[in-house]
């Protein structure tokens, strides 16, 4: 009896000493891999197909605190499991450049079913001489340990913050749920070599499809069926970035509003039209929620006159139709303290 209490607590002991060392090999790839430049999906790429290089290797120029407002659990969606950020406010700070981080910007955080991070961030910053800046960046990591994104600022051409324009930033993203906050270290990545012998590369899982970075353009012959619903979009100050890389921005931020139709419920504060007056172009970014409590994360973009809607929502929810269906809006029109939209089932003719 007792060589067999022996024999057992020998067992146990070289189980534990085996899954700490599993654990510390495991902890040990985490970090070469932290190492390595990222080779984005090239559904995905970040504005660095190439690779993106460890932001630490880089730089650093300035760091990024923001508050969290709001966390919505979205749920699984088409592209996978979705969280999404409404930014209550936050600031930059660095020797070189200083701004505020205004209320409502958007961070969309996609996990697939291999651990794959993709990051959608939206945000406007204020300049210390009252300017804006418009920021839109992209993000992934082999899993949420190693979030690297990939920061593109439009400023204004004629503003001293010009250079961040044309310059080549990494940040490292940190989600502090409990504490509310996301911190963003960025890296200038102008000078760091890519080593195409030391990369790690981004997969996906089979058969899902890829989030797309543009907005869905009507096709020739769409015409608008069935009404879906009518909304009254509530919206805030306008922030004028001017003429900048991509064009004359203007900036109008989305307060709230309500829906009606298939569909009740309420426009969620946060995100903005980001209009581009330059190519005639609206591009809004915002939320619903339905009566029921489910999130809807939309963007209806396009001409000012041919609005085109797409949505994400929950697989398993009532209204998961929204997400493989084509879809029509009507342009904005005049409503109290915001804008109306309706919404149609796209048909051809």
């Amino acid at each position: 009896m007792k060589h067999v209490y022996l024999t057992l607590t020998l067992v146990f002991v070289l189980a534990i000493l085996s899954s700490c060392t599993n654990a510390s090999l495991s902890a040990d790839n985490s970090a070469a891999n932290k190492e390595k430049v990222l080779i984005p999906d090239e559904s995905w790429s970040c504005y660095m197909p190439d690779g993106i290089p460890s932001p630490e290797k880089g730089t650093l120029v300035f760091e990024i605190q923001m508050n969290i407002d709001k966390i919505y659990n979205v749920g699984k969606t088409q592209f996978g499991m979705r969280k999404a950020y409404v930014i209550k406010d936050g600031k930059v700070t660095g020797d070189k450049f200083q701004a505020d981080v205004m209320q409502l910007g958007l961070d969309y955080d996609l996990t697939l079913s291999n651990g794959v991070v993709e990051i959608e961030q939206i945000n406007v910053l204020r300049t210390n001489d009252n300017g804006y800046i418009y920021v839109r960046c992209p993000g992934t990591g082999i899993n949420e340990n190693d979030v690297r994104v990939v920061m593109d600022f439009e400023a204004p051409n004629n503003s001293s913050a010009a250079w961040l324009n044309t310059g080549k930033f990494v940040a490292r993203r940190i989600v502090d749920e409990e504490a509310k906050t996301i911190t963003m270290k960025v890296y200038d990545v102008n000078e760091v070599a890519i080593d195409a012998a030391d990369t790690i590369n981004i997969s996906k899982p089979e058969g899902i499809p890829y989030q797309s970075w543009d907005f869905r353009k009507a096709s020739q012959g769409e015409q608008a069926g069935e009404q879906i619903i009518t909304e009254l979009v509530t919206l805030g100050g306008s922030c004028r970035v001017g003429a900048s890389k991509r064009g004359n921005r203007n900036i109008i931020l989305i307060t709230g509003g309500t829906l009606e139709g298939m569909i009740k419920g309420i426009v969620i504060p946060g995100g903005a039209d980001y209009q581009n007056l330059a190519q005639n172009t609206i591009d809004a970014r915002y939320m619903w929620e339905t009566e029921k409590g489910e999130i809807i994360i939309v963007r209806n973009a396009g001409a000012f006159s041919g609005l085109v809607p797409t949505f994400e929502t929950n697989v398993e929810g009532e209204f998961a139709w929204l997400n493989s269906g084509l879809y029509l809006s009507s342009g904005p029109g005049i409503g109290a303290g915001g804008v109306t939209l309706t919404m149609y089932k796209s048909k051809t003719q």
